[in-house]
């Protein structure tokens, strides 16, 4: 550790930095963390009632173990970016999931084994310096395929495999929810309107807080939304998540799981992979602003907390891929007022640990917030994957610079959407191979 870095317990490669001793508490980010985090982390439970077997409130600790989680990244581990889900990868999850087996518990054992190739592949990778090499040696046009293939499969989740469940029941407020998401976020009429108007620059840096605020107004009024908030307080009960998914009460995953989710573990890797370099970049962009604040950049420190994470993550409440490296919207949001100077924010761990309640996964306990929040859930979940494939969509189709590459994506994303994991990466590698060829130099179009 450099002598100007903000000071931590020291364990291993890791520092751990206790909130209100090593970082302060900064209210802008600890409001909006309050917010967005509590409708994003909880898009969870309706997977969990709908597919697990869990009630909501077993849903609910299930989403509380996996957001304290999330949140040591920065406090238990030191991590320099904003962490949040694998988002890409979770339509393929489901889709493989979902499909191949149909018991609860089969289902949690298969995230498991999931969750624990993914550790030790990123545990492999990360301590040998093998995963940057990896990343180079595959071509450009596997990984757009890959991209596409999850952007694919989080629609066709949304307008095809769960449509009944979800979008039609709630057709209108998830309309208008998606498409004020979409247009705050990608629009670009609106992008220009964002550098001269501050509204809308403040309304486009809540992510999916504004179309979730018109979703739970507009569904009352036109009778799709119901609510019943209760108060009090609700103690999630951890105990029967346990008896219910923890693979040392219900047994370990098979052999034949282990194999047949490695190639889908390996997909995932790619997909974070790209996670990893854009946290790097964007943290690397505001330190030219903070030289008073160094931030030190481990990509072997950030493997092996991903590691760790999966690890404890599939032991105690598996569900594969939440414990990812980067939410990349709300790091661009606190590195831009990092960016601003000390009496903006100290230093970037301050503004994450904000951001992350200061580790203190309280919104949980509170019955009020659950209850108003449960029948919006759905529409959370559909908007977390509209936007997904949209994002996933138009990165996949920046990359190839050939037509042949453009239809070789598409055949990719298409097989790896409608076919299991290890078929869709074995036929993206061979039409790669035959049909561009393995060239790994391959940059994206302009």
């Amino acid at each position: 550790m450099s002598a100007s870095e903000l000071p931590g317990w020291r364990w291993g490669p890791f520092t751990c930095r206790v909130p209100f001793y090593h970082t302060r508490l900064l209210w802008p980010e600890f409001m909006q963390g309050m917010l967005v985090s509590a409708a994003t982390g909880l898009a969870l439970v309706p997977i969990m009632v709908a597919y697990f077997g869990l009630s909501f409130e077993q849903a609910v600790a299930m989403s509380m173990l996996h957001s304290m989680l999330i949140g040591s990244a920065v406090i238990l581990f030191g991590e320099s970016y904003a962490p949040g889900w694998i988002t890409p990868a979770l339509p393929l999850v489901l889709g493989f999931v979902l499909a191949g087996y149909a018991e609860p518990m089969q289902r949690f054992q298969v995230m498991t084994a999931l969750s624990l190739n993914f550790a030790l592949l990123v545990f492999i990778l990360g301590i040998t310096g093998m995963g940057k090499r990896l990343m180079h040696w595959l071509p450009s046009t596997l990984k757009a395929g890959i991209i596409l293939g999850a952007a694919i499969a989080a629609l066709k989740r949304v307008f095809i495999d769960d449509a009944e469940r979800f979008l039609l029941q709630q057709p209108i407020a998830t309309t208008i929810a998606c498409a004020i998401c979409l247009l705050f976020t990608f629009s670009l009429p609106l992008q220009r309107l964002k550098l001269k108007y501050k509204l809308f620059m403040w309304l486009g840096a809540l992510g999916l807080l504004p179309g979730f605020i018109a979703a739970a107004v507009i569904g009352p009024l036109v009778g799709e939304v119901s609510y019943d908030i209760q108060w009090g307080f609700l103690i999630p009960p951890v105990t029967e998540v346990w008896a219910l998914a923890a693979p040392w009460v219900i047994g370990w995953p098979t052999r034949e799981m282990f194999l047949q989710s490695l190639p889908l573990a390996m997909v995932t890797y790619i997909i974070l992979f790209g996670d990893l370099i854009t946290g790097n970049e964007i943290t690397r962009e505001g330190q030219t602003h903070r030289a008073d604040d160094p931030i030190d950049i481990n990509p072997n420190r950030s493997h092996l907390s991903l590691a760790a994470r999966n690890g404890v993550m599939a032991i105690f409440a598996p569900f594969f891929p939440t414990q990812g490296a980067l939410w990349t919207g709300v790091h661009v949001i606190i590195v831009q007022r990092w960016k601003q100077g000390r009496e903006a924010m100290p230093n970037l761990q301050s503004g994450l640990a904000s951001y992350y309640l200061m580790g203190l996964p309280f919104i949980f306990f509170l019955r009020p917030l659950l209850t108003g929040l449960k029948p919006l859930l759905g529409i959370a979940l559909s908007l977390t994957l509209v936007l997904t494939g949209f994002a996933c969509a138009y990165i996949a189709m920046s990359i190839p610079r050939d037509n042949t590459s453009r239809g070789t994506v598409l055949l990719i994303g298409t097989v790896l959407a409608f076919f299991e994991p290890w078929i869709g990466l074995l036929i993206g590698v061979v039409a790669t191979w035959l049909l561009v060829g393995w060239n790994t130099e391959e940059k994206p179009a302009e």
